[in-house]
């Protein structure tokens, strides 16, 4: 398998990151150990959580996911085996919230506590803090790496203004720079991306890890009719893609795949692959079959007829 790098930092993933947020949510401790150790034996090495995965859930309080991969790096004893990303900023209850330095010091180290490292490779402000100055951010994040404790930073959801704020107080100031862009990227949300964002960050050399690259689960093609919505936990989610333009993007993708032999959502994530911005966009699993169709993806090479077709699809 053939790793990218990171923007411009020393960085090497795969091509494909598994996405953490279903740890403790909808799959649990045991189902999450499996998708972890799968997405390693598979030859991955790239995962992303976040302190708030997954407080929306009923009973839990943020955290339950870094605690369960904390508990299975240390079972398994494979830290340097792999690219640990995570973010801090997104509102965990008790004013816990925002990018402040003496936040982010507190925040860091409940993270290595519960991740069980005394590092994280990828530490990313999870959403922009416009009360708080990008200067104080960098300075504080540079604080860490100087500890040692986190090795590169990212950004996530932020507009390419604020981002740009950043990487040129980071020029002129010495300062660490955000090595990577988390944005909401697939191929029915492609506005928030493409433009002034996707542009800055080729520009800038900012590798790209989009989130929900596959719309929840719509780009699978498991969501034909509002019917096939009913009793699934995604489905609020989802709904917002049930259109006549969804149906379009899931008919293009039908097409490839027939083509590649291959699945909708492979193919939705080879499209992903094969943009010049996208370092490795992020998917997750909550079951072996799932996991198994997200690792045969980074084998799936479309070509310009492919891409050519998905894109007029999905405008």
């Amino acid at each position: 398998m053939e790793y990218r790098q990171l923007g411009s930092s020393s960085l090497k993933v795969s091509p494909i990151c598994f996405g953490c947020n279903v740890f403790g949510w909808t799959a649990d401790e045991e189902m999450s150990f499996r998708l972890l150790d799968g997405w390693l034996d598979a030859g991955f090495n790239f995962y992303d959580t976040a302190d708030v995965y997954s407080r929306w859930h009923d009973g839990n309080e943020g955290g339950e996911s870094e605690t369960i991969m904390g508990k299975w790096l240390e079972s398994r004893g494979c830290r340097d085996k792999i690219v640990l990303a995570t973010k801090f900023g997104m509102d965990m209850g008790d004013g816990k919230v925002g990018l402040s330095p003496d936040y982010m010091m507190r925040a860091v180290e409940d993270s290595l506590r519960r991740l069980k490292t005394d590092y994280i490779d990828l530490y990313q402000s999870h959403k922009d803090d416009e009360d708080t100055p990008v200067d104080a951010t960098l300075e504080a994040y540079a604080k860490l790496i100087e500890q040692g404790k986190v090795r590169e930073i990212g950004a996530s959801n932020f507009s390419a203004s604020r981002l740009k704020e950043a990487l040129d107080a980071s020029k002129t100031k010495g300062l660490p720079r955000y090595q990577s862009l988390q944005p909401l990227y697939s191929l029915v949300e492609r506005d928030t991306f493409e433009g002034d964002l996707e542009n800055l960050c080729e520009a800038e050399n900012v590798g790209v890890i989009g989130f929900y690259s596959l719309a929840s689960g719509f780009l699978t093609g498991k969501y034909r009719s509002k019917a096939d919505m009913e009793g699934r936990i995604r489905a609020p989610r989802v709904e917002k893609y049930v259109t006549e333009d969804g149906f379009r993007v899931l008919d293009a993708l039908d097409e490839v795949a027939q083509k590649h032999n291959a699945k909708m959502g492979q193919v939705a994530l080879a499209w992903l692959m094969a943009r010049s911005s996208v370092t490795s966009p992020i998917a997750s699993a909550t079951n072996m079959d799932q996991l198994a169709e997200l690792t045969a993806a980074a084998n799936v090479t479309l070509d310009a007829d492919d891409i050519a077709k998905i894109d007029e699809a999905s405008k």
